[in-house]
């Protein structure tokens, strides 16, 4: 018993599960042989009842076949007759020839001999009809008839006598057999409990170290370190799992000490950097408070703008107001999304500031439907693009750079297309602007801070739609045009969908 604990778990467990099934099978094939041996008894009771009648189904198509060829004479008759007829002799052959008291001995020592006179008769009868001799064949004829009904009668008589003999020898099987089955079924029951029991009991010592183990472990869970750690007692598996687990445990206790350590030294040092912040946080606040206040930007710009108009300076007057209105915007709209008509509204203003600090060389189209203006869309869009066309697009031209605003009625959408007559964009470009993996080189200038990746990104959660801007340029030096699509209508959930 001391050998069998020591060994592996697995190898503990394979030999209970052989051991138990192996008795299960041991007693499956006593029980199987027993059943087999009863079955072939049984079989065997009516064996002697079918011979007698394939005997005598033999005679008969022997009979009918003699008649068939003395009544016609044909080929395919006197074909059956040899072939039945060898076999009814090979059939009696079998029977009991011996000398005996018996009773079915005597009987069927009769049926044979009967049955070899009987086919000397047929075999005459065959021969006269071959010959021509008509007395002879039908003399020997009707003692071939005469004995076939005897030994018809003498197989009827043999067999119902057997019958009855059979049928007194299968009942006493069967009653053999019935015994037979309550036995194999209650030691069946009995080698099926016992295995339950062994299983069971083996199982539970088996497998008691581990439910001490998963209590200590339930133990650690709620945050106790200190429990006790239950003994291996074995070498195998669930012992060395017990062992590490002991061990697992004085580590994370000597773990948790050196982090009590470290979160003391790492509280003093956040406690020093809080100060540091708090400090830095003083220092942004006092340059916060030095900028200029948008409002007061406005104001004076306000104000510059009356004064241009008092002093008849007309121009000076709109482009001031342009500049006001453009910063105003940008600073007022809070809102995530705005009408189409005040983004090109916008990018009006935006122009008008641009073509006074060039001088008038961007020239500005606008085709726009006008019943497009009321649709959505976020705010801080098309600004961005423009400043994009032209800082990148048209700004070292020699010639006049041109901006294009289209807006045009899609059905569903309405279609938002910004071009440029300016260098172009090369294809790879423009696939690394649309996945947001473009970067701006030293020599680019700067936008207003937003850039095209905040602007697209912005689009495709508006519409939903990853191709809701789309970007193309036929080569170097011939421009580059924007295109975005803006839905009609929104879902009452709130979104926006379009689907052209």
């Amino acid at each position: 018993m001391n050998k069998f604990r020591k060994l592996p778990l697995q190898a503990r467990i394979i030999a209970v599960y052989i051991v138990t099934n192996l008795l299960i099978f041991v007693m499956n094939i006593c029980l199987l042989a027993g059943i087999n041996k009863m079955t072939l008894d049984l079989g065997m009771v009516y064996q002697d009842n079918r011979r007698l009648d394939e005997i005598s189904e033999v005679l008969t198509d022997v009979q009918d076949s003699i008649a068939g060829y003395l009544s016609s004479k044909a080929t395919d008759s006197l074909e059956n007759y040899y072939r039945n007829s060898q076999k009814l002799s090979d059939m009696t052959e079998d029977l009991k020839d011996e000398v005996t008291d018996d009773l079915f001995d005597r009987m069927e020592r009769n049926i044979r001999n009967m049955s070899r006179e009987y086919l000397s008769e047929a075999e005459q009868t065959i021969e006269a009809k071959r010959g021509r001799n008509v007395e002879k064949y039908r003399i020997h004829y009707e003692r071939a008839e005469e004995l076939y009904g005897d030994i018809k009668d003498y197989i009827i008589s043999l067999n119902s006598v057997r019958f009855a003999s059979n049928s007194g020898e299968y009942s006493g099987l069967m009653r053999a057999f019935k015994a037979f089955e309550i036995v194999s079924i209650t030691l069946i029951v009995l080698v099926l409990l016992g295995n339950i029991l062994i299983i069971i009991r083996y199982v539970k010592k088996l497998f008691a170290p581990l439910k001490k183990l998963a209590k200590c472990a339930d133990e650690v869970a709620d945050g106790n370190f200190d429990t006790e750690i239950p003994e291996a007692g074995t070498d195998d598996e669930i012992g060395v799992v017990i062992k590490a687990f002991g061990k697992m445990l004085v580590s994370i206790r000597q773990y948790i000490k050196q982090i009590r350590e470290s979160m003391e030294k790492e509280r003093h040092l956040q406690e020093q950097e809080l100060m540091m912040e708090a400090h830095l946080k003083d220092a942004q606040l006092k340059y916060l408070q030095a900028q200029i206040n948008p409002h007061f930007l406005f104001n004076t710009l306000n104000a510059g703008a009356q004064l241009a108009m008092m002093e008849g300076a007309d121009r000076t007057y709109e482009y001031v107001q342009t500049v006001a209105d453009f910063f105003r915007y940008n600073v007022k709209k809070q809102e995530s999304e705005v009408e189409l008509r005040e983004e090109v509204e916008l990018v009006d203003n935006y122009i008008k500031i641009l073509n006074v600090r060039f001088s008038g060389d961007i020239h500005y189209e606008r085709q726009v439907d006008e019943s497009c203006l009321d649709v959505l869309m976020p705010n801080m869009i098309l600004q961005p693009i423009v400043e994009n066309a032209v800082n990148h697009g048209i700004r070292d031209m020699l010639g006049e750079g041109r901006i294009v605003l289209k807006v045009q009625d899609e059905g569903e959408c309405v279609a938002v297309s910004i071009s440029d007559n300016g260098k172009g964009i090369e294809p790879e470009d423009i696939e690394k602007i649309l996945s947001g993996n473009w970067k701006k080189s030293q020599d680019q200038y700067d936008n207003n801070g937003i850039g095209m990746d905040n602007v697209i990104t912005r689009l495709r959660l508006f519409t939903e739609k990853e191709d809701a801007i789309e970007i193309k340029s036929e080569g170097k030096n011939k421009g580059c045009e924007v295109i975005m699509r803006l839905p009609r209508a929104g879902r009452r959930d709130g979104g926006l969908k379009c689907t052209g």
